[in-house]
């Protein structure tokens, strides 16, 4: 009897499914522990920016909540908010810094497969903000009434507002351990537990800042000073909830007893980065006060619409400011790994990203200002000022999402001089000088063209100076 075999034939093998937009969604505000420096870039800088974006955004909301809850109390205690938020600009500007540097030392030590380096950085870095909070908790407890003095406030706003400001300014060092410990979940990737320390902290401050400021059921009634107590609460408890997930045994970064000793080379090696860092933010926050100075010459109306405007801007650039942070990840992680192309590709592909998303922002502000400031104003002098100086600036938002993103990229590498330089020449020699000429011809529009005009120039020269690759030979 013959008996005949078949060769069963292989299937071929099926192609993974593309994955959909809301399981990456799902997969970032989750968690992941994908190697950053392997895979589709695009899917990697996504599941970065993401929680990266909503971080960013709910740090903008303790101030916004407190004001809320404060505006009932009268003008002299939203003066106090204003007043304390100005004096805790510093605190934000060297948190900022002391973030770009450490962001940078860590995400080259994750690159490298070096755990142990990224949680001695870690160490080194958190070390150096206590030391700054220490030094600002002490003149803040001290001499809170007298800096309120100096920032212009009546006899009423010290009054009312010294136990705010100082218990504001006494508990900044919350303030730098957030800012610096999600810098180092940044640099390692878990993006993630940065957003979840500030949903913890945001959750905290709303609950209990109208608690504390009206002595809601068995909380006592503290008014302004209740705000402070509830933010500082709230970040506190944030703060606390890093801490712990820096302790986790599959963690990125994981904080053993041995990495606690000061360690002088490598806080050095955080402090030559910060230090330049904080200078690059410095910068930046200074040549805007000088713009509100140049601004507030025409008077009250055009100053306000500005300030609508500016407003608007810097909430449609939280996203930017998400992707921006994940690319610098992505090329701190990259270069560690001895993949600069890698880097490379990573910060085109984001600067595509994010010149397209900018790109339909200006569209939508340079076609629907008049409607979008109308609901923040009725006086048509303001609203004028206003549509003007939103449709203005947001004709550069598409150069200012390319050169924002190769700016975090030189951070996110460790250059952190050539942003400094770039941020030197472009808004204090540049920018502030041209506002001030053409508003002598042009009046307020002339410093409303100054600000892109000045940054499609400091984008052209990001990418002169990305183009040559300085960056990817710089040394963490």
């Amino acid at each position: 009897m013959e008996v005949q075999l078949t060769e069963e034939r292989a299937e071929p093998p099926q192609a993974p499914e593309p994955e959909r937009w809301w399981q990456l969604v799902r997969t970032a505000l989750r968690g992941t522990h994908q190697d950053f420096t392997a895979g589709p870039i695009g899917r990697s800088l996504l599941l970065l920016a993401i929680p990266m974006v909503l971080e960013t955004a709910l740090e903008s909301v303790f101030a916004l909540v407190d004001v809320f809850f404060v505006s009932r109390l009268g003008a002299d205690a939203v003066a106090t908010v204003g007043l304390t938020e100005s004096m805790l600009v510093m605190v934000y500007t060297v948190a900022m810094g002391l973030s770009i540097g450490l962001t940078a030392v860590v995400a080259r030590r994750i690159g490298e497969k070096d755990a142990d380096g990224a949680a001695r950085a870690a160490v080194q870095g958190i070390v150096l903000g206590l030391g700054v909070a220490a030094a600002v908790a002490a003149i803040g407890i001290l001499f809170a009434p007298r800096l309120l003095a100096l920032m212009g406030a009546s006899a009423a706003v010290q009054t009312i507002g010294s136990g705010y400001t100082r218990v504001m300014l006494g508990g900044s060092g919350t303030v730098l351990l957030l800012f610096l410990i999600n810098a180092i979940f940044r640099g390692s990737g878990d993006a993630t537990i940065a957003m979840r320390s500030l949903w913890l902290a945001n959750a905290i401050n709303i609950v209990l800042d109208p608690c504390l400021i009206f002595g809601l059921g068995p909380f006592p009634r503290l008014g302004v000073e209740g705000a402070a107590v509830a933010t500082t609460i709230g970040r506190a408890t944030g703060v606390l909830y890093q801490l712990s997930q820096l302790r986790r045994k599959d963690g990125r970064v994981v904080i053993r007893r041995r990495h606690l000793a000061i360690d002088t080379d490598v806080m050095a090696n955080v402090l030559r980065l910060s230090g330049v860092a904080t200078f690059q933010v410095l910068i930046a926050t200074t040549s805007y006060v000088g713009l509100v100075r140049v601004v507030s010459s025409f008077g009250s109306s055009v100053l306000a619409g500005y300030t609508i405007a500016i407003r608007l801007l810097m909430f449609v650039l939280l996203p930017s400011w998400g992707l921006s942070n994940a690319a610098a990840t992505m090329v701190g992680q990259a270069l560690g790994a001895g993949e600069p192309d890698r880097a490379e590709r990573s910060v085109r592909l984001a600067s595509r990203y994010n010149m397209l998303l900018l790109g339909l922002v200006s569209l939508v502000f340079m076609s629907l200002a008049p409607q979008i400031v109308s609901g923040f104003t009725s006086d048509p002098e303001v609203l004028a000022q206003g549509v003007l100086a939103l449709r203005t600036t947001a004709a550069g938002l598409v150069f200012y999402g390319y050169g924002m993103v190769l700016h975090q990229s030189f951070n996110g590498a460790g250059d952190t001089w050539t942003p400094t330089y770039l941020n030197l020449l472009c808004f204090w020699l540049l920018q502030i000088p041209l506002a001030w000429i053409l508003s002598r011809h042009l009046e307020a529009w002339g410093v409303y063209l100054a600000i892109p005009l000045a940054e499609c120039t400091l984008t052209v020269l990001s990418a002169m100076v990305f183009s040559r690759g300085r960056w990817k030979r710089q040394r963490v």
